[in-house]
This record gives C-alpha cells, sequence and structure tokens, in this order.
C-alpha cells in the first residue's frame, strides 16, 4: 500500500533544499512504477492524484499516462472524476495517446444515468479535443444541447466554443442551436448560448448578419435582469447575474456596429443600463464598462455617447487605480469618436497626469496629448509645466517629450511657442531633444520681428539660471547671443513687447556671460563649439568687445578637442588676417524654409540607414545639417 497524497505534500514541504525533494520525487515515483505494473485498482485514484501533484512540481510523469485511461474507463464516477481531471493535467491534443479514449468518451456522453459523468466528460472535451476528436465527437455535442437536462446543456454550449475552434467547418451546424439556447429559461444555459454566438461571430463575419434578427431577443432579456426582483441564485453584489449581463452586452456591441437599424433597436435598453446601473461595487462598474464600450462601438445618438463619457468621467473619480486605469484607456478610443464630450472632463484627465501611480500618469498623459487642440494648447500647456517642475525624474523625460511636441504642433503665436519652449528648457532642460532645439531655432530664425524678443528672453533665461542650465538651454541661448546679441544693449533691439520685462545688458555684459559659459565645469562639446562661433560673429557686432571676443576664440587653440582646436585656429587666422571679408562671414543667417529643412533632415537620416551608414557617419551627417545652422 503506498502513501496517502497528504502524507506525499507533508514530506515534500518537510524538505529544506531541493536536492532532499528531488529524493522524495524519485522515491515516491519508483513506488507509483511499481504499483503501476502491479494492475491493482482500488488504489489506482488515489495514485493518479500523487501523479498530478508531482506534475505540477515539475516533474515527468509520463509513464503514468496510461493509468489516467484506465480511471476514465471505470464505471465509477470518482474513479472518472480523477481520472478526466489526471487527463486534462497530464495530457495534452498533441500526445497521440489521447486518440484512446475517444471511445471512452463517447460513451461517457451518451451516459443517462448519471449527468455529472456527461458534464465531466464535456469538460475533458472542452479543454483538450484534438482536431480529429471533435470532429468525431461533434454530433454527440450538438444532441447534446437539445437535452432536456440544463445542466448538460450548458456544459455542451461551453464545449461547442472548442470543437469550433478547432473546426471552422462545422460552425454551421451549430449557428442556429446556438442562437436557440437564448430563450431558454436557464439564465446559466443563456449564459452558455450568448458566449458561444459570441465565438461564432469573431470565427465567421458573415454569421453576423443572420444573428441580428435576435438583438430583440437579447434586449428583452437584458430588460428581465435589470427589471427583475432579487434572486439569491443570480445576486453578486446586489445585481442579478452581472456575468450574463456583461456577454449581452459585447453580444450587441459586435451585432451593432455598422448596422443602423439593428443600434436603434438597442439604444433604448443601453440608456437604461447606463442610468440604472450603480458603480458602488466591481459588478456594477464592470457593466458600465461593457455599457460604454458598447454605446461607442455601435451607430449611436450623440446624447447616448455623452452619457457613456459621463460614466468614464464617474471612473476617473474613482479611488479604485484600476477602474481609473480602464477609464483612461477607454476615454483614449472614445477621443476618435467625440472629442467634444471627453473634453468636458479634461480637468480631471490632467489631475491623472499627477497621479502617485506611474501607469496611471502614463495614460493620462498620453489622452491629454489626444485632447489637445488651437483652442485649449495654452491652458494644458500651463498646467503640464506647473506639473513638469516637480514630478518625478523618470516621468520627465515623457512629459518633456510630449509638451514640446504640443507647443510645435498647436502653438497659436510666434511668441507664446518661443516662450513656452523656453520655459521646458529652463525646467526640464536634459531631456529636450536637440531637434526641439534645432526647431526652435529655424522659428526664431524666420521670424524677423521677434528676433530683438527672443535674443533678450535668452539672455533672461541664461542669466538667471546659468549655474544649473542643461545643454538645450546653453546651446539655444549662445546661439541667439551669437546671432542677434547687438539688439541687447538697451534701445537698440526695438521696443519692448507687451507685457515683455526690460533687460539691462551692456556689451561688456554680454561677452562676460559667453566667458561664464565657457568656465562651467563639464561642458558638453556641442555646446562650446556653439559659443565659439557665438563669439566669433560678435566681433563684428560689438566693436569695443574685439580683445576680449579674440581672447576668448585664441585660448582654445591648444583644446584637445579636435574640432574646437579646427574652429579656434580658423576663426583666429580670419581674425588676424582677412579682417576685410569677416563682416560678410558672420552676417545673419538668412531665413530657412522650415519644411525644406525638415526634409533635409529626414533625408540626410534616410540616406544613411539605406547606405548603412556607421553610428559615426550618421552623427557626422546630423553635424553637417547643424553647421548650416552654425550649431555644429
Amino acid at each position: 500500500m503506498s502513501a496517502r497524497l497528504r502524507d506525499l505534500i507533508r514530506a515534500v514541504r518537510a524538505c529544506k533544499t531541493a536536492a532532499e525533494e528531488r529524493d522524495v520525487i524519485a522515491k515516491e515515483s519508483a513506488a507509483l512504477r511499481e504499483a503501476f505494473r502491479e494492475q491493482d485498482p482500488r488504489y489506482r485514484h488515489r495514485n493518479i492524484a500523487k501523479l498530478m501533484y508531482i506534475h505540477m512540481l515539475g516533474y515527468p510523469t509520463h509513464f503514468g499516462q496510461m493509468e489516467t485511461l484506465k480511471l476514465i474507463a471505470a464505471n465509477g464516477f470518482p474513479e472518472k472524476r480523477i481520472g478526466y481531471l489526471g487527463l486534462m493535467l497530464l495530457l495534452d491534443e498533441r500526445q497521440e495517446v489521447l486518440m484512446l479514449v475517444t471511445n471512452s468518451l463517447k460513451m461517457d456522453l451518451n451516459n443517462h444515468k448519471n449527468q455529472y459523468i456527461v458534464g465531466l466528460a464535456l469538460a475533458a472535451l472542452g479543454n483538450i479535443c484534438s482536431a480529429e476528436m471533435a470532429r468525431d465527437l461533434a454530433p454527440d455535442i450538438e444532441r447534446l444541447l437539445e437535452n432536456p437536462n440544463p445542466y448538460i446543456r450548458k456544459k455542451a454550449a461551453l464545449c461547442t466554443i472548442r470543437v469550433l475552434k478547432k473546426n471552422p467547418e462545422l460552425i454551421e451546424e451549430f449557428q442556429e442551436k446556438a442562437a436557440d439556447l437564448l430563450h431558454d429559461k436557464n439564465q446559466g444555459v443563456a449564459l452558455s448560448g450568448v458566449t458561444l454566438m459570441l465565438q461564432i461571430c469573431q470565427q465567421d463575419s458573415a454569421v453576423v448578419n443572420r444573428y441580428r434578427a435576435h438583438v430583440s431577443t437579447l434586449c428583452k432579456t437584458l430588460r428581465s435582469l435589470l427589471q427583475g426582483g432579487f434572486s439569491p441564485e443570480h445576486d453578486v453584489g446586489g445585481i442579478t447575474n452581472p456575468f450574463l449581463q456583461v456577454k449581452i452586452l459585447q453580444l450587441l456591441r459586435v451585432l451593432g456596429r455598422g448596422n443602423a437599424e439593428a443600434s436603434d433597436i438597442m439604444t433604448d435598453i443601453l440608456a437604461q443600463v447606463a442610468a440604472n446601473i450603480e458603480g458602488s461595487r466591481n459588478a456594477g462598474n464592470a457593466i458600465l464598462y461593457e455599457a460604454v464600450g458598447t454605446i461607442m462601438g455601435i451607430e449611436t445618438i450623440g446624447g447616448l455617447r455623452v452619457m457613456a463619457v459621463n460614466i468614464l468621467g464617474r471612473f476617473l473619480a474613482n479611488r479604485d487605480n484600476n477602474i481609473r486605469y480602464v477609464a483612461l484607456n477607454t476615454l483614449a478610443k472614445v477621443v476618435a469618436v467625440d472629442t467634444q464630450a471627453v473634453q468636458r472632463h479634461r480637468a480631471t484627465i490632467v489631475e491623472c497626469v499627477k497621479d502617485a501611480d506611474v501607469s496611471i500618469r502614463r495614460r493620462a498623459l498620453e489622452l491629454v496629448y489626444s485632447l489637445v487642440n488651437e483652442n485649449n494648447i495654452k491652458n494644458l500647456t500651463r498646467e503640464l509645466l506647473d506639473y513638469l517642475a516637480v514630478c518625478d525624474s523618470e516621468f520627465k523625460p515623457d512629459l518633456t517629450a510630449k509638451i514640446a511636441l504640443l507647443i510645435q504642433r498647436y502653438a497659436p503665436d510666434k511668441r507664446w511657442h518661443i516662450d513656452s519652449l523656453l520655459q521646458v528648457m529652463v525646467q526640464a532642460g536634459a531631456h529636450v531633444k536637440e531637434e526641439v532645439v534645432r526647431s526652435l531655432i529655424v522659428l526664431i530664425t524666420n521670424v524677423d520681428d521677434l528676433h530683438g524678443y527672443a535674443v533678450r528672453r535668452m539672455y533672461s533665461a541664461l542669466h538667471q539660471h546659468l549655474q544649473t542650465a542643461e545643454a538645450s538651454l546653453l546651446s539655444a541661448a549662445a546661439w541667439c547671443i551669437g546671432e542677434f546679441g547687438e539688439m541687447l544693449p538697451q534701445g537698440r533691439g526695438g521696443a519692448l513687447l507687451e507685457g515683455e520685462p526690460p533687460v539691462s545688458a551692456s556689451e561688456a555684459d554680454i561677452v562676460s556671460i559667453l566667458e561664464a559659459v565657457l568656465k562651467r565645469p563639464k561642458l558638453s562639446v556641442a555646446v562650446r563649439e556653439v559659443v565659439l562661433t557665438a563669439a566669433m560673429k560678435l566681433t563684428a557686432r560689438l566693436p569695443s568687445q574685439v580683445t576680449r571676443l579674440r581672447n576668448i576664440v585664441e585660448r582654445h587653440k591648444g583644446s584637445v578637442l579636435l574640432e574646437v582646436q579646427s574652429r579656434s585656429c580658423e576663426y583666429s587666422r580670419l581674425l588676424a588676417q582677412h579682417t576685410d571679408i569677416t563682416p560678410q562671414l558672420v552676417e545673419h543667417m538668412p531665413a530657412l524654409d522650415e519644411a525644406e529643412y525638415s526634409r533635409n533632415l529626414a533625408g540626410t537620416g534616410a540616406a544613411a540607414a539605406a547606405a548603412g551608414a556607421s553610428p559615426t557617419t550618421a552623427a557626422g551627417g546630423a553635424a553637417a545639417a547643424g553647421d548650416l545652422l552654425a550649431l555644429g
């Protein structure tokens, strides 16, 4: 007599090392092999139970598969129960030995004495049957769909789902029988019928048109669930059979998609679901979520969609993070259908960007990005910038990239565009991409009437944040100062714009700030190159500071950085030997075609990729594009 299952479990749990566990399993496996050879039927079910436990621990159990089939062939229900459980755990549809059980399954499907034996056979078929088994036993399953016992009808409907997955050509034989289950008084059978209809619709879209005739029946069933009294058998959290309600709503969504007539029939019941179901429990929230998905997925009127979006708005105010995440996920899909309805909950969505849960923050940020347009860009950007100043460091790169994209796409005017990107560079300059800085420089270059304003704003920002400024702000400010630095001294850059604070900067102050930038520790090579170019340009624009500017340029002749040394030597030679042509060489950059510039940048990257260029070569192409702006 072998040990009992509980004794084996106790022995395994008492093991202190993996080696001890392997020894226990090896001894028990040897005992099981010996028991199987003796063909003793008395403890066969116990041995299979232990075999399943060993299998769940991850050890090989193939030696006991035939014993499982013998248990299934036994007459008693307890033996069959263990046998079918072992069949589902120890075997799968790819093993040839599975075909040996087909005859036992057929006999059990035709068992008229014990409904639970029929249920075991149907459950096993629904889990592991192969295409051949499904084809052979399909007539028996089809017959069981009409069995007077609701328990068997329900199991047969669920088993049919697996049969149709393995043999789609059998759909035609089952499609009407699946629809007949909708009229069943037993709610479990009706649930199985709706699930089967959903599966058939997913596999064969042509059946959807036929099933649209049953929309009225589905609506009637859903209405009876909403208006029916308390039923202890089906009550979940004060809601009658939420599982059936959810499945019906899913099926209505499939049937109403792209069909106005079917959508009109289900409009009233969807409004009732949205208005009457309470979201205080998970069961109610599940139904409301499916109702929203159905409303948005069919041809409904605007008022019903607004009601659906309001439900999602209530979800956003829920304390449960899972519900809020689901609401944000759904709203992201709804935006494409009804943007105005989602806009009403903009404030709540923006608050979700500040949530402690990172997954909610990311979803909310994506949704905000979808909501932005020319009318609300200023308000949303202001709120996002306020949050950018205090958000977690790991969230800043995504948030910075999104804000920069929004500003570039929806900026209402050029001045606001410059101010907003400047604020982003001040708050999160380390995460501002080089492409954003380049596009800002192109923008400033092309707007003649904002040259003075831009250089004043850049100078002020650099002066205030000199010690904390990142490479993006340093590059943009140094470029602006080099290009339009002569406009900084009072009276030279035109009148101040409305609301613009005055800037007090002498020619000496301009040179001093460039010197201060160069003295910063760990200054990047790219910024150093831009500052050298700026100093060179200012030699023609600030005559009183030529000596200091020349010192800045010549100081880097011995630099270990090749590009910096090269620029220093070339600029120094120009200043020493070619003073007659220097002013023409450092003239203001001409206006650039932004579209053409973008195409050139894209073309450079595409050409490098097509040619299989190395990273170094690709970087060189980007630097060449940057040289057009004297950045490189």
